[in-house]
């Protein structure tokens, strides 16, 4: 009888645990999504800043010379490596005019993995890209 009511209380337990405590997404390594032999410079407008973990996801609208806009994402660094690296909640509200250079993604789609940034003052701050060759 205490057997199963031991298992029983455990049993209960982890459910209850796996419903409070999120899922783990396993992380990717940067060679996995992104090619670094793509290098790009986007010129762009915020439209969403999202400062999430593991990653921060900057979405931006890039005209083309021919007047189409393209929505790229842009992968950056966890929330605390871009504020070590000078960024805040401000830095990048939407409407703001952007170039980012980073790495484009292997299946050629528009999303890409920032390397860094220059703000419409001139200030170069840098993303945190997963590429490992970078700083």
């Amino acid at each position: 009888m205490q057997k199963r009511l031991a298992t029983l209380v455990m049993s209960a337990g982890g459910l209850l645990l796996a419903t409070i405590v999120q899922p783990v997404w396993p992380h990717h390594a940067f060679s996995a999504e992104f090619d670094p032999s793509k290098p790009i410079e986007l010129r762009g407008i915020v439209t969403r800043m999202e400062w999430i973990n593991p990653h921060s996801w900057i979405t931006i609208d890039v005209t083309r010379p021919d007047g189409v806009i393209e929505t790229w994402e842009i992968e950056a660094g966890a929330p605390n490596a871009m504020f070590r690296r000078g960024f805040t909640r401000d830095s990048l509200p939407v409407g703001t005019q952007i170039v980012v250079r980073g790495y484009q993604a292997r299946d050629g789609g528009r999303s890409a993995n920032g390397r860094d940034v220059t703000l419409p003052d001139g200030q170069r701050l840098f993303f945190g890209s997963s590429r490992p060759e970078d700083p």
